[in-house]
């Protein structure tokens, strides 16, 4: 079973703690971590464009000139397409982008993250924060002594305001609950920072 090292507020050892295999040890499929981006991503589309087409558009009831004698082509209406202001053709229309993935293969791909964040040495494991006020100063602090570089995705068990406002002016810092943990939030991240309790939230909810 792989084990890593708590880490103390101050940055110091505080022991060693047991990761579940299953979550942090197991295969990882590359194709599976591909397809649950592409479905997450799609998800987050809103697909609320929509064009109107020639039958509605406003007016178009008279023709604009008479079929002959005018030496101009014949024209029926200006809701046409070729016309300024005109229906579109084949234009957009609200639609859902959503696609289905069973949960065995989200979970699939969710622990295949978690194990390649864990092979890269780039997970964490902290006892807590200690913020006594939400300080960004502070924060900036912890995760300097936790060696927490580039982009920090930090996981807890439940919301701490204190320590979401510390981290709200830091543009590489994001903040999720262990419930919420996902394919692409991690992917991003560079350094994964889990609390204790997050950490056991996590292996109970997706081990």
């Amino acid at each position: 079973m792989p084990q890593t090292t708590i880490l103390t507020a101050d940055g110091k050892e505080g022991g060693k703690v047991e990761l579940a295999e299953t979550l942090f040890a197991a295969p990882i499929s590359e194709p599976l971590i591909h397809q649950a981006v592409i479905r997450q991503l799609a998800g987050r589309r809103i697909g609320t464009a929509d064009t109107l087409t020639r039958g509605e558009v406003n007016g178009g009831g008279k023709k604009p000139w008479r079929q002959k004698g005018t030496g101009r082509a014949r024209q029926g209406t200006k809701t046409a397409p070729h016309w300024a202001g005109g229906g579109v053709v084949f234009g957009p229309h609200p639609r859902s982008y959503e696609q289905k993935m069973p949960s065995k293969m989200r979970r699939g791909a969710l622990r295949g993250v978690l194990s390649a964040k864990q092979a890269d040495g780039a997970l964490r494991v902290v006892e807590g924060f200690d913020l006594d006020e939400s300080k960004t100063k502070l924060m900036l602090s912890r995760l300097s002594g936790w060696k927490a570089e580039g982009k920090v995705l930090v996981v807890l068990a439940a919301r701490d305001p204190r320590i979401e406002l510390a981290a709200r002016n830091l543009r590489e810092v994001r903040v999720i609950l262990a419930d919420s943990l996902n394919v692409v939030d991690l992917l991003e991240a560079d350094t994964v920072v889990f609390t204790r309790e997050a950490l056991d939230r996590a292996q109970e909810v997706y081990a």
